[in-house]
């Protein structure tokens, strides 16, 4: 009886030569989603940078020195400052709770959250004049009688600016939340720290990243409103008009420097923000 020769093993290495090789549609893909970035983002956003400095620095130094554009720009990075916290605190909190906790309309509360991606930020404003509007708004005479005016004021900037931006840190931490479990946090009560203690020490540490990124977004959409904080507004000169108004304003009256000046600034500091949080996060992992 002949005994049964065991086949020979086949070599990894054609198998992972074959692996590499690359068909022409992957290349065509590539150069398809290539072309598309460059004609949809990175072409206009080098024509802003070319057309604001095609005579130097004298079309930013005009900004600077034009007081009610300094105005606008110093509202709207009030505004973004302002949102940005109250959409961290609250999208921390929130998150937590989806995450961490079992209760009653879950699954709503998660899909109101998106309420705001998903509605025109013009219906934003309109929703929120109705609702604090001085004449005929729900709250906003009664606020109003107490001296606060939200409607055509800082406080309706802010909180149209928030409510566009609210659920950009939440969809940032959640997924890391499910990811990271309850095992680490366990241990850490179990040991006898406290709620706070605990978060603290080691949940914020375990979703810092989340939470920059998450702020990171909401600052840069924050800066960028411009439907929901043209209907809160007013669009009152040196008082509440932001810099995406003015840019609006300056390109209608056929300023187009200026409009292009502080729309420079303004994708300036998204970038930098990102590549910053970009550089530090490869940085951190490095280490």
């Amino acid at each position: 009886m002949t005994e049964l020769q065991t086949p020979e093993p086949v070599s990894a290495a054609p198998r992972r030569r074959r692996a590499r090789r690359r068909s022409p549609v992957t290349y065509l893909l590539r150069l398809g989603v290539i072309a598309y970035l460059v004609l949809l983002v990175g072409w206009p956003m080098v024509l802003i940078v070319t057309t604001t400095f095609a005579d130097g620095f004298s079309v930013l130094e005009s900004v600077f020195s034009d007081a009610d554009l300094v105005h606008a720009i110093r509202l709207s990075i009030v505004a973004a400052v302002v949102a940005t916290v109250i959409n961290t605190v609250f999208g921390v909190s929130i998150s937590l709770l989806l995450v961490r906790r079992e209760f009653p309309g879950k699954r709503l509360l998660s899909a109101l959250l998106d309420l705001p991606l998903s509605v025109s930020p013009i219906v934003i404003g309109l929703a929120l004049v109705l609702v604090y509007g001085g004449r005929n708004g729900w709250l906003g005479p009664t606020l109003e009688s107490w001296g606060l005016q939200i409607i055509f004021a800082t406080p309706g900037i802010i909180l149209a600016t928030a409510f566009v931006s609210l659920p950009l840190v939440i969809r940032e931490v959640v997924p890391v939340l499910h990811e990271i479990g309850t095992e680490s946090e366990q241990a850490a009560h179990s040991l006898g720290a406290s709620a706070w203690h605990t978060f603290w020490r080691v949940t914020l540490p375990a979703i810092k990243w989340a939470v920059v990124y998450g702020v990171v977004l909401t600052a840069a959409r924050s800066l960028g409103e411009f439907g929901a904080v043209k209907v809160v507004s007013g669009n009152v000169l040196g008082q509440t008009r932001t810099a995406t108004l003015a840019v609006e304003e300056l390109y209608l009256n056929f300023d187009q420097e200026a409009a292009y000046g502080i729309a420079f600034l303004l994708a300036s500091v998204s970038v930098i923000a990102i590549v910053i949080v970009s550089l530090l996060r490869t940085r951190s992992d490095r280490v």
